[in-house]
């Protein structure tokens, strides 16, 4: 038997369904414009769907949009992005799961303090990313995809190690303990078995 829904709950659903119509809209609103003509656009307003759909404007954005001086559209910096982003990620991503094990699972002196470091770096807002400028340009990395992963592995690496430290806590410590047993070593238990969680 299902519980009744009071009215407090009521409210609270009608409250969050406002707030995601509210956050939804904008959403809305591109992507039925993007498949709007000229025509539909100057005769309707904001707010009614398209009456015949079209892929037209995706196509000139994605070959002949004007991106600043060239004419080229979206395709070669959509391809930048995917090159720069997919090693960021997966980068910053084992590289924190690394700390975040060696942080929970292998206690050192310290390690509490390391963490709230990390900690700090993920919740500031004042990163020095002239530094890291800086660094790119004396090694001439600047301009270049290889800088702009350096830079964004740099930022990562604090946010993946927080997050990885706080699921590895989740994880129990009896598992690890009971495969240093087994005779598994330090990489053996990172790679078989907490990895693969």
């Amino acid at each position: 038997m299902q519980p009744k829904m009071t009215l407090s709950s009521a409210v609270i659903y009608a409250v969050l369904i406002l707030f995601a119509l509210y956050f939804l809209f904008p959403i809305y609103v591109m992507l039925s414009t993007s498949f709007k003509d000229l025509d539909q656009l100057r005769t309707g307003n904001l707010l009614t769907p398209p009456s015949h759909f079209t892929f037209a404007p995706w196509v000139k954005a994605w070959q002949e949009a004007c991106t600043g001086v060239r004419w080229d559209g979206m395709q070669p910096f959509f391809m930048n992005s995917v090159r720069m982003v997919i090693p960021a990620v997966l980068i910053s991503s084992f590289v924190g799961a690394f700390h975040g094990y060696v942080l929970t699972h292998w206690r050192f002196r310290g390690a509490d303090a390391m963490f709230t470091i990390f900690w700090s770096a993920a919740s500031s807002r004042s990163r020095p990313f002239f530094c890291r400028w800086r660094v790119c340009r004396a090694t001439a990395l600047s301009n270049t995809t290889t800088g702009l992963v350096l830079v964004h592995v740099i930022y990562g690496i604090a946010f993946t190690t927080m997050f990885f430290r706080n699921f590895y806590v989740s994880i129990l410590a009896e598992l690890v303990k009971a495969a240093r047993i087994d005779g598994a070593g330090f990489f053996t238990i990172f790679t078989k078995i907490l990895l693969p969680v």
